[in-house]
């Protein structure tokens, strides 16, 4: 509720900033190259609870406040004519419906790797992705048939996941596991041709700019090499574990590189979807940029805090740290495990001991709570837009959820249902920190010569 309604309403907000305001009996003219799209697409059916807690903040009131952000987008229109250097550069060219189609499948692409992490926490959690023992490029067929079905599983009966772990398992069972792997695999591989068709089409359109293109290409790259990851990873867990008491597992560095990347992906997408809908960020003052850019110095440590804890919960995972010292806030009896520095060298116990890699996170993510708590608290007497202060208000609401989240998958021995929830609202407050640092930006110098010093009242 918090992502979706915060990420509708700072869109909304920063449509009409830039001059693309709803007018009731007005009909309003803009040259195509610099008109925002229409949001309509992007209005999810969210509780309306939420959306009517903020509109009156978001919202202005009275016909003559539109009126003014359509005279103040003309200013900018003018200036960008005689500053071409100084105007705004946009990542797509064609107009308003370029621009809302090429947003709907970036936006959609995101949301496709928000499902892929899902969908890739919950074959963790059910332990099926060591299921599939062999892997390749294109994909293949599943089991069609009783004998490709045994095939399959005399494969899986080899692996020391099932010598150790699954012994006796039945077929039924194997069925299961198999089809949770199957499923992450194709679904990749599906997000791969939707991605590259509607690229490949908005290219021979010339809808899509040289900076935007090459920025395209390099996430497309990084989701190819993401399957030659994903595998890189399995084959690590179909390995023999060193020691003959320990269960099989992935590597917890690769888990965690897979991870980290699939977060990468989604946050180059979902930065470039908001860069197409919204080139300016949300202003209508000289006064307002000032407050957005004291917020920045705040939001970008946060941000980097915010990935540092999403990295670390990466090798709570790997190393199944999460099914031990099922305590909070102590750790056991004691607030500090005796063997968090057994291993030598001493750079290994942040990635592979279990209970120096579940202090850090603990740490990490009580750091970015507080780190969250203390943006929130000293924006609260600036002067921002309001669509600033409400992507900080949904921030701290998420980070208290994500907590939340946490304690409660730990204490519970880690269920898959909080297991999930939890990765999903890592990626969501990954989200929020993205959604702030775009809004709070610092706007084209065309758009600035045209600003007023405060917003005028009428």
């Amino acid at each position: 509720m918090f992502g979706r309604g915060t990420v509708w309403s700072v869109l909304r907000r920063g449509k009409e900033a830039i001059g693309i305001p709803k007018l009731r009996g007005t009909t309003t003219s803009f040259s195509s190259s610099t008109q925002a799209p229409p949001l309509k697409f992007l209005t999810p059916p969210v509780a309306t609870h939420y959306i009517h807690a903020f509109r009156s903040q978001l919202l202005p009131k009275g016909p003559h406040v539109h009126v003014s952000y359509t005279r103040n987008f003309s200013k900018v229109v003018a200036a960008g004519a005689q500053h071409k250097e100084e105007g705004l550069k946009l990542l797509v060219t064609g107009g308003s419906h370029a621009q809302k189609v090429v947003g709907i499948w970036l936006f959609g692409s995101a949301a496709w790797v928000f499902s892929m992490v899902v969908l890739g926490g919950l074959t963790r959690l059910t332990r099926s992705g060591l299921s599939m023992t062999d892997w390749k490029f294109t994909g293949t067929l599943p089991p069609l048939s009783d004998e490709e079905w045994l095939e399959e599983f005399d494969k899986y009966k080899e692996s020391p996941e099932y010598k150790r772990v699954n012994r006796g398992m039945k077929i039924e069972e194997f069925k299961f596991i198999y089809w949770m792997e199957y499923a992450h695999r194709m679904w990749g591989r599906a997000l791969g041709v939707m991605f590259a068709l509607p690229y490949s089409y908005f290219l021979h359109k010339g809808y899509i700019t040289l900076r935007l293109g090459l920025r395209l290409s390099a996430l497309f790259g990084l989701g190819a090499g993401q399957g030659l990851i994903g595998w890189w990873m399995v084959k690590s867990g179909l390995e023999e574990p060193p020691s003959e008491y320990s269960q099989p597992r992935v590597s917890p560095y690769r888990l965690a590189a897979h991870l980290t990347s699939a977060f990468a992906i989604y946050c180059g997408l979902f930065w470039t979807a908001l860069s197409v809908v919204l080139p300016e960020p949300p202003t209508e003052s000289l006064t307002w940029v000032r407050g957005a850019a004291k917020v920045r110095r705040f939001a970008l440590p946060v941000s980097v805090l915010v990935g540092l804890t999403a990295v670390s919960g990466a090798f709570v995972a790997g190393n199944d740290a999460g099914h031990a010292f099922n305590t909070f806030p102590k750790m056991g009896d004691t607030w500090i495990p005796e063997d968090i520095f057994e291993m030598k060298p001493l750079i290994r116990n942040f990635f592979e001991n279990t209970s120096t890699v579940q202090l850090d996170h603990r740490i990490l993510a009580t750091a970015t709570l507080v780190s969250v708590g203390i943006l929130w608290w000293s924006t609260r007497k600036l002067d921002l837009h309001p669509a600033i202060r409400s992507v900080i208000g949904g921030t701290v609401g998420m980070a208290a959820l994500q907590v939340t989240l946490g304690v409660s998958t730990l204490l519970s021995y880690v269920p898959v249902s909080l297991g999930t929830a939890h990765q999903a609202g890592a990626l969501t407050l990954l989200t929020f920190m993205l959604l702030l640092n775009h809004t709070v930006r610092r706007p084209s110098l065309s758009l600035l010569k045209s600003l007023p010093q405060v917003v005028k009242a009428h």
